[in-house]
């Protein structure tokens, strides 16, 4: 990726009186909506996001207002730059300036990341083949079928990314969509159009603005004090290891006898609470709480989720872990083995860094471990060829592929099978380690796998 020294003599032109109200308008468009909704200035986003995100924020509006032509002369910045002082960079620094006068944002898909060196990016909004990205810094942290918001522009020769790169959750992707179609969408159209170069250009505070609207509504949810049910909030996860020979099907069949148990997905529940209102413990003092409350009010006490070899249950409160672990073992019975549990204050929380944990040690040989999870998941994704899927329509993947617009469904969802098996903290957990290309094959879709 380029050094923001590549741009510093642009930005030390940007405090000229002609260029800097130009500037403010675009800044404003790219920040303004969220801003005057949240009642925030730009020390508020500082302060919430960190200085980092921030200033990539500040670096997207940037670079499209180096795109922008203005009325009168001159009517761009990188053009009046170049004239006036592109007898003092070097000829990299002019190309990457150059470059970035005529590039335009969009949502790239990547893939076949090579750590320290390169990328494939496949334009998700324009189409075409993934091209390959020359890229040292953002390839150290991305991952196989993350999406980004950047600018892919040549430069001697090579492709390179902008400096404002936005990586994408799948909602932020959604509303980025949705917003897109609403302006591009043709009436009675299934998808949107592969949009023109001037057309993106055009949008290019719309990817931003996705962007913020995702990543604040995610970064302004505090952990609170107390559960609807007056618990002290004190996160539980218990984890059920599944015995030899549990298949997913016999697991689903006994969790969907407990009552309350949801089924949302074919390896994940809701546990509810049987009747709205049935709080007994009165909340102390001023205290807060946290919940999550379905349409219907009733809260979910907890969620209970297959991954690798493993069921756990996920509570707020230590009466919540106690409950559901009893009607766990006497629903599952001989399917789950003896179960661990971790238990972490909000205070552990809000602190916990990456890397700061502490490893849990094993007795058996790494190797080991991992030929168990590997043949484990194997059988796991066998069976779920054959049962339905939320993403698929509710079709089993196998049914899925039989149509065009199905095999489609099913590329996406083996995608995200794989993105967040690969997002482990650690790259050599046998979980980030597990190859899916077997499934892309048995389903008759390894050609898409790209």
């Amino acid at each position: 990726m380029p050094t923001s020294d590549d741009l510093k003599g642009l930005m030390k032109f940007l405090t000229r009186v002609e260029w800097r109200g130009c500037f403010e308008e675009v800044l404003d468009d790219h920040l303004g909506p969220v801003l005057d909704a949240c009642d925030m200035d730009f020390e508020d986003l500082i302060e919430i996001l960190g200085e980092v995100w921030a200033m990539t924020v500040w670096g997207c509006a940037f670079e499209d207002f180096l795109t922008q032509d203005f009325e009168g002369e001159p009517g761009n910045m990188v053009d009046d730059y170049v004239k006036r002082r592109g007898w003092k960079e070097n000829a990299r620094s002019k190309a990457y300036m150059m470059a970035l006068r005529t590039s335009v944002m969009s949502l790239y898909e990547v893939s076949n990341v090579v750590p320290g060196q390169s990328l494939a990016a496949r334009d998700l909004i324009r189409g075409g083949e993934p091209i390959t990205v020359s890229e040292g810094t953002a390839t150290k942290t991305l991952k196989q079928w993350n999406r980004i918001a950047a600018r892919v522009v040549p430069v001697m020769g090579k492709n390179v990314l902008a400096g404002g790169v936005l990586p994408f959750t799948p909602q932020a992707a959604e509303t980025l969509f949705d917003v897109l179609w609403g302006t591009f969408g043709k009436k009675n159209a299934k998808k949107l159009p592969a949009l023109k170069n001037e057309e993106l250009q055009a949008a290019a505070s719309m990817f931003t603005l996705s962007w913020l609207y995702d990543t604040l509504n995610r970064a302004m949810t505090r952990p609170l004090l107390r559960n609807n049910h007056g618990d002290d909030i004190v996160f539980h996860d218990v984890c059920f290891p599944l015995a030899s020979g549990a298949i997913q099907r016999d697991i689903a069949a006994r969790l969907n006898s407990i009552p309350g148990m949801w089924q949302e997905n074919v390896k994940f529940w809701n546990w509810l609470e049987e009747t709205p209102g049935n709080r007994d413990n009165p909340k102390r003092g001023n205290a807060a709480t946290l919940d999550a409350t379905m349409d219907d009010g009733l809260s979910v006490l907890g969620n209970v989720e297959l991954t690798g070899p493993f069921l756990k249950l996920s509570t707020n409160s230590a009466a919540r872990a106690t409950k559901g672990t009893a009607l766990i073992r006497q629903a599952l019975g001989d399917l789950v083995q003896t179960p661990l549990t971790d238990i972490r204050t909000v205070e552990q929380m809000t602190a916990a860094r990456p890397g700061n944990h502490t490893e849990k040690q094993s007795s058996l040989p790494p190797e080991v471990i991992k030929q168990g999870v590997h043949e484990f998941l194997d059988r796991h994704y066998l069976e779920t060829l054959d049962l339905p899927v939320a993403m698929l329509g509710n079709k089993t993947p196998r049914q899925a592929v039989k149509t065009a617009a199905g095999r489609q469904k099913v590329v996406e969802w083996l995608k995200y099978l794989e993105n967040q098996t690969v997002k482990q903290p650690d790259p050599t957990d046998p979980m980030a380690t597990y190859n899916f290309e077997w499934v892309w094959k048995e389903l008759g879709v390894h050609d898409l796998r790209r």
